[in-house]
Formats: C-alpha cells, sequence, structure tokens
C-alpha cells in the first residue's frame, strides 16, 4: 500500500513537471518504406508516451504508430493521443493473443509485434523511454532489415544459446527468476543446435520484415511449459522469448552500451538513448527535467 500511495505521488508530481509536451507539434510520420513503432500502453503512462514517441520519432519518423490498450485508456486518453499521433491504431489485449502463448505481462505486445512484422519493420518502444540524440545505429538497422536489441553491459554481443545455458546452470544457485529457470534450459530445445540469445531488455527492440517469429514463439513457448511448468507464466517469460526472437534473426546486433542504457547506468556524455526503468523513474527529477530540455530546445 505504501508503495502504490508512493508512486502515485511522484507519478503526480511528474505529470505536473513534464506538462509542456501537450503543447509540443504532433507526431510527423516518414513514408511507407519507414519502420511502423508499437507499444503497449496503460492510463497512468501516456504523457511519458508522448514523449517517449515524440523524441524517437525527432530522430527515426515512423510509417504508422500502434498502441496496445492494456484496458486502461479512456476515450480522453484515445483523442489526446489521436490529436498528438496522426493515424495513430490501437489496439485490444483480446485481439493480441495467440494460441499457445501465455497471455499477460507484455506478451500480447510481443504477439502483435510478430504479426505485424510479417510484412513490415516494427520497433518497440517503452512508454518510458527517452531518446536524447542523434541514434543512427538504429537507422541503419532499419534500413538493412537487421534486428537489435539494447543490452545492459558494454561489449555484449548476440551468444550461442546452449553456451549460455551451460554458465547460467553453473552460476545460478538458488536463483529461482523466470529468466534464470528459462536460461538454463536452453541446451534442451530442439532449437539449441542454432539457437542464439542476448541478455537485451525488451523494452526497446528491432523486429525485421519477415515470416518465422511466431513459429518460433510457439516452439519455445510449448517447450518451456514442459520443462519449467508453469514458471514460465510469470513475469518476465515476454523479456526472455523477446530477446530469442530478436537473436535469432539474421545479422542482429546489440546497440552500443551506454550510448544505449536505462536510467541506472546513464552517462549524461554519452547515452542517446535512455530507458527510465522503475528502479530509477523518478529519482532526482532527472527524467521530466531531459523531457523538459527537449521541449524548450525543440527537439520533441
Amino acid at each position: 500500500m505504501f508503495y502504490k500511495l508512493k508512486d502515485r505521488l511522484r507519478r503526480s508530481y511528474f505529470s505536473s513537471r513534464v506538462q509542456g509536451i501537450l503543447h509540443t507539434a504532433p507526431v510527423e510520420l516518414g513514408d511507407t518504406t519507414a519502420p511502423a513503432v508499437l507499444s503497449q500502453l496503460q492510463h497512468k503512462d501516456v504523457l511519458m508516451y508522448l514523449a517517449a514517441v515524440k523524441s524517437f520519432a525527432r530522430r527515426v519518423p515512423p510509417s504508422i504508430v500502434h498502441v496496445v490498450d492494456d484496458g486502461s485508456l479512456t476515450p480522453e486518453d484515445r483523442v489526446l493521443l489521436s490529436q498528438h499521433v496522426p493515424d495513430i491504431r490501437f489496439h485490444a489485449l483480446v485481439d493480441c493473443r495467440e494460441p499457445g502463448l501465455p497471455t499477460g505481462g507484455t506478451w500480447e505486445r510481443l504477439t502483435a509485434i510478430a504479426r505485424l512484422s510479417q510484412t513490415h519493420y516494427v520497433i518497440q518502444l517503452d512508454a518510458d523511454t527517452l531518446t536524447r540524440g542523434p541514434i543512427d545505429e538504429v537507422k541503419n538497422t532499419v534500413q538493412a532489415n537487421r534486428a537489435f536489441a539494447i543490452g545492459t553491459r558494454n561489449g555484449q554481443e548476440i551468444e550461442i544459446a546452449r553456451e549460455l545455458a551451460g554458465w547460467t546452470r553453473a552460476s545460478a544457485g538458488a536463483a529461482n527468476h523466470v529468466q534464470v529457470q528459462a536460461e538454463i534450459h536452453f541446451d534442451r530445445l530442439r532449437e539449441a543446435p542454432t539457437l542464439k540469445y542476448t541478455r537485451g531488455c525488451s523494452g526497446f527492440a528491432g523486429f525485421p520484415a519477415g515470416p518465422g517469429k511466431i513459429e518460433l514463439m510457439r516452439s519455445v513457448s510449448a517447450q518451456m511449459q514442459e520443462l519449467i511448468g508453469d514458471k514460465w507464466n510469470e513475469w518476465g517469460s515476454e523479456q526472455v522469448m523477446s530477446n530469442l526472437v530478436v537473436a535469432n534473426q539474421s545479422a542482429a546486433m546489440v546497440l552500443p552500451h551506454p550510448d544505449y542504457t536505462d536510467c541506472e547506468k546513464l552517462q549524461p556524455d554519452t547515452t542517446r538513448f535512455v530507458h527510465f526503468i522503475g528502479t530509477c523513474r523518478f529519482r532526482n527529477g532527472r527524467y521530466a527535467e531531459m523531457i523538459n530540455r527537449l521541449v524548450q530546445d525543440e527537439k520533441i
């Protein structure tokens, strides 16, 4: 209860500080060759989302913007979003489910991406992200139809999944998080001989146009259900799957770190794209300050 109250107060203060985002110009869309952008969104994150999508679109104009509504968006939210994002497409959670895959968390988001990216490049953009500078690596991967993930450490690369399984098994100890339990079993999957992986964050990822993503998701998910049971339905399993899908696309890459990173590892002079994860989102008012600076400099 105390956490919820504290979070509500922090969000209220944050919202009061970033009202300037409401007075910025609408998103300018790119042509049909530009990537689609997709986000899952809840009511309390609408202002954050406007900062995320507008700052990103200034650097990489999307051809179209999709929002998976978690069920909490109000009619007023949809009107506001439509005013700021031309031709925005809303999707209900129930319409983004696939037989054989878990539901809840952000599985519907990943399912929607897998469907849309059969014919179009799709970028997953979390509402609590902010683009602070040029992101040419993203532009280049889109143009080359290559997948990308945002990493968690310097020098991170796409790895061989079965090798990671052995390392995780040796170092996990009593860790019971779904990510750890899933990684331990990578070498037991039918796809193990060629399977790749990276411990990225699903909050920002690029999915190239092409088939096979849903099929990989169904296959791995069914096997994980057998290997780790209901653990696979826990929060965090979608991030494992997102990382698998990205890593197993042709010529997939991990974006350079800390150029692209979260707010715990943010380097003010280096970081060009930042994910304001929950542990540091409202700490010291930095998030609101960065949004307001972009608004003042007309970069959002």
